[in-house]
C-alpha cells in the first residue's frame, strides 16, 4: 500500500476554487522541485527514500490542511504558493548561501516570481484578491509559525518526511494526525494549529524530533554541502546562473551540468561522488541547536 496515497486521501478533495491555479506554469515547475532536497538524485548508500515527493505535491498539501481547518481562500492560496520561489535542489541553495539555520535565503522572490503570471493576477481578482493578499504567507499563521508552534507547513513537511525518509510513521498514522487536528487561539491571539488528543500530538513530536536529528546529522550535511559546491561550481563555470535556478527543474538542471562536466575535472568528481558515494567521511558541521515543538492539546484545556 502507497503509505503517502493514503496520507493524501485523508486532505480531502482538492476544492474547485483552487483547482485553475494548479495548472500554472509557475506552480508546474514544482514538480520538477523535489521536496527532499534533491537527495532523489544521490547515492543510494546515503539515503533510500520510499517515494519521489515533490514541492508541488508539498504545497497541493498544505493548501488542503488550511482549507480543511480554516475554509478561508485567501490562507488556502497563500498555502499554495508559499514554496513558489524553492530554486532547484531546495534548501541546498540556503547551504550554498550561507544560510544554515533560518534556510530562509530564498524565499525574497516569491513576489517576483508571483507578479511574472499575468494568470494568476486575472485568477486571483475572479477571486476578489490580490497579489498582496497572498504573497506574504508568513502573515497566515496557520501557513507558517515560528517553532516552538505548529502550522500547516511543518505538519506536511514532517509527515512527508516520515513516511519517505526515516518510514517511521504510515499512511494510517498520517491519516490519523490530519483527523485529528483542530484550531485554536494561542497566547499571542494567533490561530494555530492544535491536537484533539494526545496521542497523535506525542507522535508528531517524536516524529519532527527525529527529523530533526537526521537533518543535523552528518552524513546529510555532508550530501547537502557537496550538492551545494557543485551548484556553485556550476555557476562559476557558467553552465547555469543563478537567477536560471529559480526557473528551471532539477532535471533540466541536472541535463545542463552532465552536458558540461569535461569542463572541470572537480565538478565530474564530486558529482560522481554525490550519486555514487558509499562512505560519508566527517565533517566540520554548522553547529544548529534543533528547535523543539510543543503542539497544544486541546483535550488538556477541556472542563
Amino acid at each position: 500500500m502507497n503509505d503517502y496515497l493514503v496520507y493524501k486521501e485523508s486532505l480531502g478533495e482538492t476544492p474547485e476554487f483552487l483547482k485553475k491555479y494548479l495548472e500554472l506554469d509557475i506552480v508546474k515547475r514544482l514538480k520538477g522541485i523535489s521536496l527532499l532536497c534533491g537527495m532523489d538524485y544521490a547515492s543510494k548508500y546515503a539515503y533510500d527514500f520510499k517515494y519521489y515527493i515533490s514541492r508541488y505535491d508539498h504545497s497541493l498539501d498544505v493548501a488542503l490542511l488550511v482549507w480543511n481547518l480554516s475554509h478561508d481562500k485567501a490562507s488556502t492560496l497563500a498555502g499554495l504558493f508559499h514554496d513558489i520561489s524553492t530554486p532547484v535542489f531546495s534548501h541546498v541553495i540556503d547551504y550554498m548561501n550561507k544560510d544554515f539555520v533560518n534556510q530562509e535565503s530564498t524565499e525574497s522572490k516569491t513576489l517576483e516570481i508571483m507578479e511574472s503570471s499575468s494568470l494568476l493576477k486575472k485568477y486571483l481578482k475572479s477571486d476578489g484578491l490580490e497579489l498582496k493578499d497572498i504573497a506574504n504567507f508568513k502573515n497566515y499563521s496557520l501557513v507558517d509559525l515560528d517553532r516552538p508552534s505548529v502550522c500547516a507547513d511543518r505538519i506536511d513537511g514532517t509527515i512527508c518526511s516520515g513516511i519517505n525518509w526515516t518510514k517511521t510513521i504510515n499512511g494510517f498514522d498520517s491519516k490519523s494526525i490530519v483527523e485529528n487536528l483542530t484550531v485554536i487561539k494561542n497566547d499571542n491571539n494567533k490561530l494555530e494549529i492544535a491536537f484533539k488528543n494526545e496521542k497523535e500530538a506525542t507522535m508528531f513530536v517524536n516524529l519532527n524530533n527525529e527529523i530533526n536529528t537526521i537533518t543535523h546529522s552528518n552524513n546529510d550535511n555532508y550530501m547537502m554541502l557537496l550538492l551545494a559546491d557543485i551548484v556553485r561550481e556550476s555557476i562559476k563555470l557558467g553552465i547555469v546562473d543563478y537567477e536560471s535556478l529559480y526557473y528551471i527543474t532539477e532535471s533540466e538542471f541536472i541535463d545542463c551540468l552532465e552536458d558540461n562536466l569535461d569542463l572541470s575535472e572537480s565538478l565530474k568528481i564530486n558529482w560522481y561522488n554525490f550519486k555514487n558515494i558509499k562512505d560519508i567521511p566527517k565533517i566540520d558541521i554548522p553547529k544548529v541547536k534543533n528547535k523543539i515543538i510543543t503542539p497544544i492539546v486541546v483535550e488538556k484545556h477541556v472542563n
